[in-house]
């Protein structure tokens, strides 16, 4: 489990395939690794990847075909958005994301104001039920506040805060990113869906 504060923004420096998998290599950057141990959970650009190996400042993980298929973000040279799985004495600043990636999104348009930049987000129609007003959704990782939703389109606010310590400052028109929907709204719609079938 994370809270879609991101603590580091690394980089991937290898990705060898094997069959329909592949082995990755990041580049930590500033997160501290100290404490962290073969087998733990580390969210990369929002996917939660178990270590495989570590040293000063590289670690490694297995990514699964299924991974591949449904993220983006494992290219070498993409920078990514590392968070270490959350502390139970720890504050949730953000909101409690899983790790599991619902689906890739694209970047509509990027439009600058005041030093921040408002993010059109387009989504696939399946998540729209997930995605509402002033509700939250993690895009690369990234606990974000949903500005508004239109069809197949939602707007994000990024502060400069967070395009700084993020690699969402480096996002464009085109730029594909991963979303997961926020956790209580993927179980209120399950309710809903029992209560409409009567089961």
């Amino acid at each position: 489990m994370f809270t879609g504060i991101i603590e580091a923004v690394g980089a991937v420096t290898s990705v060898s395939l094997s069959g329909e998998t592949a082995a990755v290599r990041i580049e930590s950057a500033g997160l501290d690794l100290s404490d962290v141990a073969i087998g733990d959970s580390i969210a990369v650009d929002g996917v939660c990847l178990t270590v495989k190996s570590l040293d000063v400042r590289l670690i490694d993980f297995d990514v699964s075909a299924e991974t591949l298929n449904v993220t983006t973000g494992f290219h070498k040279g993409d920078r990514v958005n590392l968070e270490k799985s959350l502390r139970l004495d720890a504050r949730i600043g953000g909101h409690l994301v899983s790790g599991h990636v619902d689906a890739i999104g694209e970047v509509a348009d990027v439009i600058e104001y005041d030093g921040n930049r408002l993010l059109s987000l387009r989504f696939p129609e399946t998540l729209a039920r997930f995605l509402a007003k002033k509700g939250s959704v993690t895009v690369n990782g990234v606990s974000l506040t949903v500005n508004s939703v239109d069809d197949e389109v939602c707007s994000l606010n990024l502060i400069p805060h967070t395009l700084a310590a993020t690699n969402l400052g480096d996002l464009q028109k085109g730029s594909r990113v991963n979303l997961e929907v926020d956790l209580v709204a993927r179980y209120v719609e399950r309710m809903l869906a029992e209560t409409r079938t009567g089961s």
